[in-house]
């Protein structure tokens, strides 16, 4: 199956990423402004109005485990984009995409790399924090436009710490200061590129995305995940979307909250094996068909990667881009062989 992941190579070799910079001194990049009176912006990630040091500060994504051993995971629910994906075995990995974690003393437990994750988070133009990697993920780490934080690197015990009331390789954590350290190390920029618009269009505060002619989505279960077997149900209290896993409901362990989000978006992919060990070639690339749910109701969409590093657009039956409501968002990665067992009712 050429057109997947490593038939991208080519389109990757000639395009560059920004340069790292050292920041101004008298530039605070990393704090944030305590002022009440800083100018508000519109999140990128949920479209909802936040301090402009936090919403125009470039993103991180965390590789996050899941597997039962390892949850609850810490700070998840701070995370305003959480990417699903099963990886070998067919157990699934998280990676949540964080702007506002400023304080957090404790994000993970924190898993390796696999390469489709590198390509979502770059959609974000996401600075992307993993602890090791799998060897077909190696390649894209070492590009000039993956701006990376590993655990296996000389600088990793500085960004990453383990703990000691989980077993290896269950403990490993990261924090907002362990961040700060690792982009302060690397002369990353916390500014989105020049060129960054946005990944996602959001809904004007007072005319909210209904799905009037969408079908009923009061429970949602994405296809193929079959260890953890996770399944979302709309509150109708909250107009959000609570998530289980594992038989129970999949919470915080920083403050034991549910995670609740307002979006779901299936995404079918294309896939095959890499080899005997069951890692999965996600193709990240060519354009599939998913499902986009809110506010109890759900309409068929199709998704596309014009840009192996750009963000991924999804598409109404018109052909038009989706509006999606403001709020947190969920991405279930199916397997297109597995996507009719996907549940929606």
């Amino acid at each position: 199956m050429g057109l997947l992941i490593l038939g991208c190579v080519s389109l990757l070799s000639g395009c560059g990423r920004k340069k790292p910079y050292t920041p101004d001194k008298n530039q605070k990049t990393e704090e944030v402004s305590k002022n009440p009176e800083e100018k508000m912006v519109r999140s990128y990630l949920t479209g909802e109005r936040v301090r402009k040091s936090i919403g125009r500060r470039r993103p991180v994504a965390v590789m996050l485990n899941n597997i039962e051993e390892a949850c609850p995971q810490s700070g998840i629910s701070h995370a305003s984009v959480i990417y699903e994906a099963p990886v070998e075995g067919r157990i699934t990995r998280l990676m949540g995409i964080f702007e506002d974690y400023d304080g957090l003393s404790k994000i993970g437990s924190v898993r390796s790399c696999r390469d489709y994750f590198i390509f979502y988070a770059a959609g974000f133009d996401a600075v992307y924090c993993h602890y090791g990697q799998s060897v077909y993920a190696v390649p894209y780490l070492e590009k000039p436009e993956v701006d990376n934080l590993s655990g296996l690197t000389g600088y990793g015990d500085q960004v990453y710490y383990r703990t000691s009331d989980r077993k290896p390789p269950h403990n490993a954590y990261t924090s907002f200061d362990g961040i700060q350290k690792g982009i302060k190390i690397n002369k990353y920029s916390q500014n989105y590129d020049s060129k960054y618009k946005g990944h996602y269009r959001f809904a004007d505060d007072k005319d909210p995305v209904t799905l009037k002619d969408g079908f009923q989505a009061d429970t949602v279960k994405p296809g193929g995940y079959k260890v953890n077997a996770p399944w979302f149900t709309y509150n109708q209290k909250t107009g959000l979307y609570d998530r289980f896993q594992y038989g129970k409901p999949q919470t915080d362990e920083e403050n034991d909250e549910q995670i609740s989000v307002k979006n779901i978006i299936i995404q079918n992919s294309k896939w095959e094996n890499y080899d005997e060990n069951g890692y999965l070639n996600i193709d990240v690339n060519t354009s599939g068909t998913g499902t986009y749910i809110t506010n109890g109701k759900a309409v068929s969409v199709t998704w596309d990667k014009k840009d192996p590093w750009g963000p991924t657009y999804y598409y109404d039956e018109d052909g038009e881009r989706i509006t999606m409501n403001q709020g947190k968002t969920w991405v279930c990665i199916v397997l297109d062989t597995l996507a009719d067992e996907s549940i929606i009712e």
